[in-house]
């Protein structure tokens, strides 16, 4: 039940995206060019009109990069729409603005993978981050990814407080981790998880293509 909660509530946020994207950024952007138009037409018998058209222009343009930011942080399809190296370096900057301490991202570029691997990966790297911020108490935070044969392997390793994943009931596990386990089961992806206390957490994602 509260993963069809979830679920829907990614739906609808994918929906709000893609409204503010295609159809706010898209007025926004008309209206600049409108007003390009009125400098035009105005510029010699209204010469202060340009200072003006200016002014409006840089305020619409930082309304634009708003609202898209808005639109890539609401829609899980930011990696259909830029890519997963994208979407994962955008993720990292959010959490590194909310770590404090040593955040460090190293992505392989020859990291190609399906659309449905990749979204689950992305997911699940989201829900890891999520708990190290708001569990680990960690200092150092490294989010890895390398390329493979037909596939990859993401790391998000910590050096924060750490527990003993064997007191973990799977009958009420938390529902980050249920979540991360849905996701790796929709698309075929693995995740391990690897913790003791007082000695950080390691999340491995793994996938690898059929017949490997």
């Amino acid at each position: 039940m509260l993963i069809a909660m979830v679920t829907s509530r990614e739906q609808d946020g994918t929906r709000v995206a893609r409204v503010l994207h295609d159809e706010v950024g898209q007025v926004l952007s008309a209206v600049g060019l409108q007003l390009d138009v009125l400098k035009l037409d105005l510029q010699d018998r209204v010469p202060e009109i340009v200072t003006r058209t200016t002014e409006i222009q840089q305020m619409l343009e930082r309304a634009i990069t708003q609202v898209r930011g808005l639109s890539y942080e609401l829609n899980p399809a930011i990696v259909e729409r830029a890519g997963l190296q994208f979407a994962m370096e955008r993720l990292c900057g959010k959490y590194r603005d909310q770590f404090r301490g040593k955040f460090r991202l190293q992505y392989d570029p020859a990291v190609r993978l399906p659309l449905g691997p990749s979204n689950a990966i992305y997911k699940i790297t989201e829900l890891a981050l999520d708990n190290v911020i708001a569990h680990a108490n960690a200092t150092q935070l490294e989010v890895i990814a390398r390329a493979g044969t037909r596939g990859a392997t993401i790391d998000i390793k910590d050096n924060g407080v750490g527990f003993d994943p064997s007191h973990i009931d799977p009958r009420s596990a938390g529902l980050g981790l249920m979540l991360m386990a849905h996701h790796g089961l929709q698309a075929g992806v693995q995740y391990t998880l690897k913790s003791s206390p007082g000695n950080g957490t390691l999340v491995r994602i793994r996938y690898r293509a059929a017949g490997v």
